[in-house]
């Protein structure tokens, strides 16, 4: 018989073994829960605020496991970060559990100039009254902090950050940011849809791969409205909207320190001294 996206009664995501409550407590979030446009703003900007972007657990060799009871345990119960696949499976979990349409596409990531990279960016779109909305809570410090409409030529501006989209004739559509020297992509996706099981492809490729971004460095960072933070090995930058920024080296025996006040990550001893290891030296690139 023809497997088909729903065979598990509906639930690609495992939404019905969400424990919502938990989840809502870790994101501090108390408002409507009905599957509308202003609760999937509300929950999207919520989420990027309490739960980091990060790679410790690459950082330190460990494995990422997707399944929604680990993702439970880390983000919530342990109240630690993750990236895009451990980001963006929870958050479709959660949408899934209200009654949002959830889907999920692959990209590219166009950041890191003219090279073209593999799809290993995973983004959701939701399709709610008509419309479908990029939801993305796994970006790091340059995403968005809430769904972008998608629809050629929408822009948006959001805490002081401005993104736009475009959508060619095949569909292929593309997130950017509007910066002081202008439009910058920041990635592009195909219209076909991609499941949880090419999470795990994408995911193992990024966790394990020397030439990942993500491989032998540290890696933090937090979005908000006004300022973004991130930590890439040893350089903590913080850019404002206005175009300025700041820069400093952080020493490895403030790292903990840092990463507690600036990202919420409460690292173990072990943990830090397993990432002193990695922490300042040359890895292959910055993070999301």
């Amino acid at each position: 018989m023809r497997q088909t996206l729903f065979d598990r009664g509906g639930h690609m995501w495992s939404g019905d073994e969400l424990d919502l409550g938990a989840y809502l407590k870790r994101i501090r979030y108390e408002g409507e829960l009905t599957a509308t446009l202003g609760t999937l703003r509300a929950l999207h900007r919520a989420h990027v605020a309490a739960i980091p972007f990060e790679n410790l657990d690459v950082a330190l060799g460990r494995p990422v496991p997707l399944d929604l009871p680990s993702l439970q345990d880390k983000l919530l119960a342990r109240r630690r970060g993750g990236y895009c696949y451990e980001q963006n499976s929870l958050f479709a979990a959660v949408l899934e559990h209200l009654g949002f349409t959830v889907t999920a596409r692959g990209a590219r990531n166009r950041t890191r100039g003219t090279a073209l990279p593999p799809v290993t960016h995973a983004v959701l779109v939701v399709d709610l009254d008509g419309a479908q909305w990029i939801t993305d809570t796994g970006f790091g410090w340059q995403g968005p902090l809430e769904p972008v409409r998608l629809s050629d030529g929408v822009c948006v501006e959001q805490g002081g950050w401005t993104f736009g989209v475009s959508v060619d004739d095949t569909g292929l559509a593309v997130l950017r940011s509007r910066r002081r020297e202008g439009w910058v992509d920041l990635y592009a996706f195909a219209p076909h849809p991609v499941l949880p099981a090419d999470f795990t492809v994408m995911n193992h490729y990024s966790s394990t791969h020397p030439h990942s971004k993500f491989v032998g460095q540290v890696v933090a960072q937090r979005p908000g409205p006004g300022v973004r933070v991130a930590l890439v090995r040893d350089e903590l930058t913080m850019a404002r909207t206005d175009g300025s920024s700041k820069r400093r080296t952080v020493a490895a025996a403030e790292l903990g320190t840092v990463l507690a006040d600036l990202f919420g990550i409460e690292a173990t001893d072990a943990e830090l001294s397993g990432l002193a290891r990695t922490f300042g030296t040359d890895g292959p690139g910055a993070g999301a």
